[in-house]
């Protein structure tokens, strides 16, 4: 049979559905991946593996079989087939792959190919997995706005609300969990050539001095946005797996907008509180950003 990129609702905050079961394929360990046209669950991306899988159930023919993981898969057009996360060999959304939902099953669902699938999320998790990528972007837009100062030159790249990019620039890397995001970014000599300064200049005391005042402007501007109850959604040009994405967020400053294909709260006013916390390494190297939302 030939597989169409799947198709997802989790974008618009989607929790349940029901789907035709096109493929199962057996997978390293004795688990197997089973593949319906449509699903709204959210797969771990293997090309940035920064919001974890969706859990949940998938029930063909009257059998409930708990989803254990929820991986990218992607099938080439010379019949090589599935190839499952790291192992695909092509850069991602390349159109002449189908790009799959695996849906991980520890027990094979028999008979399963051609039946109608009924897929539900589990709802908690991903509550909470969303709060933290909405935290995450919230901080990041918050951070960069705190250090701008800190740019000697325009370094070329801005975010919405046209302050430096530092969340860009400096990522390297992004993990979320269901209690908190934490972001790291390195403050190396490819930094400081796009000119940010993490030293005493100009009236601004070092960054290391400035840790704790620019912890609490953040969580202050953190606290603005949680209280004006802004508004989300994501913004979807088609219903493709493989669609590029858009958070958007619309802030008493102006929308917010960014690249992203996991999902997010509805509003602001689903926390209760977020709140940041910053380290920086001892050799100055890093800064680590530990964002906990508390939902309301």
């Amino acid at each position: 049979m030939t597989l169409s990129t799947t198709h997802v609702s989790f974008p618009s905050g989607a929790l349940t559905g029901e789907s035709p079961v096109v493929a199962v394929h057996p997978l390293d360990g004795g688990r197997f991946a089973v593949v319906t046209e449509a699903t709204p669950f959210h797969p771990l991306d293997h090309t940035w593996p920064d919001q974890p899988a969706d859990l949940g159930t998938l029930t063909v023919g009257g059998v409930a079989h708990p989803v254990v993981d929820c991986l990218t898969g992607a099938v080439g057009p010379d019949g090589a087939g599935l190839q499952v996360g790291a192992d695909i060999p092509v850069r991602r959304g390349d159109e002449a792959w189908a790009w799959l939902v695996l849906h991980v099953v520890e027990q094979e669902p028999a008979g399963a190919v051609g039946a109608v699938a009924s897929l539900a999320v589990d709802a908690d998790r991903r509550a909470r997995l969303s709060a933290a990528h909405s935290g995450c972007h919230l901080l990041a837009l918050a951070l960069n706005a705190a250090l701008a100062p800190r740019w000697r030159k325009d370094p070329g790249r801005a975010d919405a609300f046209g302050n430096p990019d530092f969340d860009s620039l400096a990522m390297a890397s992004s993990v979320m969990d269901t209690e908190a995001s934490t972001d790291t970014y390195r403050l190396g000599k490819s930094l400081r050539k796009k000119g940010f300064s993490t030293e005493a200049a100009e009236g601004l005391p070092a960054l290391a001095d400035a840790l704790g005042a620019l912890t609490e402007m953040i969580n202050a501007q953190l606290a603005a946005w949680v209280a004006a109850d802004a508004p989300v959604h994501i913004e979807v040009p088609g219903p493709e797996l493989t669609a590029r994405r858009r958070w958007h967020c619309e802030l008493p400053v102006g929308t917010a907008e960014i690249f992203c294909g996991g999902t997010h709260l509805h509003h602001l006013g689903e926390l209760a509180e977020l709140r940041t916390e910053l380290t920086l390494s001892e050799d100055g190297s890093e800064l680590v950003a530990v964002t906990r939302p508390k939902r309301a």
